[in-house]
């Protein structure tokens, strides 16, 4: 084994320029929402290189409605495929999903980057741009250790599976396509930007909103009317207080370096028409985070008991209750056991590579994980190159050598896993 794990280190150090090229083309790829395929294009001629077995669909609307977990982010995925590759082993081994969404957040104000936002800039050990680790440098760190199981002639067991997904941004639609469409595997790695800790918890998330009525008056008689902005400012205390409970009963040690492990986030807020009218209608909009080991549903009911026992305190609310509904994207939690066999597989490879501890922590924020582990059943890790702190920022980047490291590790773990014939 030490020997085959010495011959793909070989290949990686070897191909580290062809790597950055083809992370460098990604990159310059825009793929936001619904501008995936010239991406996609890229990914599909590489896998097409390697002999993969290739498949790619459009996600399709119907079968994604009767799926439980489908919320829609779009009314439909023309345009914007999936696309798989395959590995075959040769039999007798277990197999592995290598999953890594594709798209990317919109760019924002281009004028707050030093060069072009989808530019693919390298300067020194980093490459800068939308994407670069959020998490396009993780795909092609994936992408790069099963290239050299090819290149190199090693033979696997089990079979390998590259997924390049839509819509995770979005809450996950490329993946739920996925398991849809039959694909599973004894373990998955997803190479989310976690700075190369261990990731083996991870929080879900919900999108909420809260429509609070007042009655509008003259702003100069406001008195006669009552503020949709000061009901809702009881509203957003009460979510606040129920953030502050909740998180007050976590003593998971995975989340000792997180200050806030399930934040409840208010991200917007619209209300009122006019200066001087005292406003009639406020709507207030956020997420709330699921603990690893929560149900989904068990944390709506948390926060429409809070919004409930909010309205019961105020005479107003009382007979113009606040009303809450969940709409929009969604993340499903998931964890693993710290002694599961994957995990202690990839402990080891980490050790063998990085000739250090691995830092093993729980995930402040979702992934495809949940979908992956909770509703597909597969044991899901989620490590990888890059920083969360850089990821929807202006001025993105990742550290190349770190891009190339991952791929010793994802290679190593691969060849382990899966076994060689």
């Amino acid at each position: 084994m030490k020997e085959k794990q010495q011959l793909l280190a070989s290949y990686i150090d070897r191909h580290t320029n062809e790597a950055t090229s083809f992370l460098q083309q990604l990159v310059q790829q825009p793929s936001v929402q619904g501008n995936e395929r010239g991406v996609q294009d890229l990914v599909i001629q590489k896998l097409s290189e390697l002999q993969l077995q290739v498949d790619v669909w459009d996600p399709g609307m119907e079968e994604l409605m009767k799926h439980p977990y489908f919320v829609a982010s779009r009314v439909n995925y023309i345009g914007s495929p999936n696309v798989v590759g395959v590995l075959r082993g040769q039999g007798g081994g277990k197999s592995i999903i290598l999953n890594g969404h594709i798209d990317v957040v919109p760019e924002g104000d281009a004028t707050k980057w030093n060069q072009h936002p989808f530019s693919g800039y390298i300067e020194g050990n980093k490459m800068y741009g939308r994407g670069t680790t959020d998490m396009k440098g993780g795909n092609v760190a994936l992408l790069l250790a099963m290239e050299a199981i090819i290149k190199t002639g090693i033979k696997l067991k089990g079979d390998v599976i590259f997924e390049s997904v839509i819509e995770e941004e979005s809450g996950g639609v490329g993946t739920l396509a996925t398991l849809i469409r039959g694909y599973k595997a004894d373990a998955a790695i997803i190479p989310e930007p976690t700075n190369m800790k261990l990731f083996i918890k991870q929080q879900g998330s919900m999108w909420f909103r809260v429509v609070v009525e007042g009655r509008s008056a003259h702003g100069g008689t406001r008195y006669e009317g009552v503020s949709a902005i000061d009901k809702a400012w009881k509203i957003y205390e009460a979510i606040m207080k129920l953030e502050a409970t909740r998180n007050a009963a976590i003593k998971d040690p995975l989340y000792k370096h997180v200050s806030i492990p399930l934040p409840i986030n208010v991200g917007k807020i619209q209300g009122g028409s006019w200066p001087s009218s005292v406003p009639d209608l406020v709507t207030l909009e956020g997420r709330i985070g699921v603990g690893p080991h929560e149900a989904m549903n068990e944390v709506k009911q948390q926060l429409f008991a809070c919004i409930k026992k909010a309205n019961d305190q105020d005479d107003w609310l009382r007979e113009h209750p606040a009303q809450l509904e969940f709409f929009g994207a969604q993340w499903v939690p998931n964890y693993m056991e710290r002694d599961h066999p994957f995990v202690t597989e990839l402990i080891n490879n980490f050790q063998s590579v990085y000739n250090r501890e691995i830092a093993i922590e729980a995930s402040p924020w979702g992934t495809d994980g949940g979908l992956l582990g909770t509703v597909g059943g597969i044991p899901t890790l989620i490590i990888g190159p890059g920083e969360t702190k850089v990821a929807h920022y202006p001025n993105e980047f990742i550290d190349l050598n770190e891009v190339m490291k991952a791929a010793k590790l994802f290679a190593n773990t691969i060849l382990s896993w899966c076994e060689p014939a």
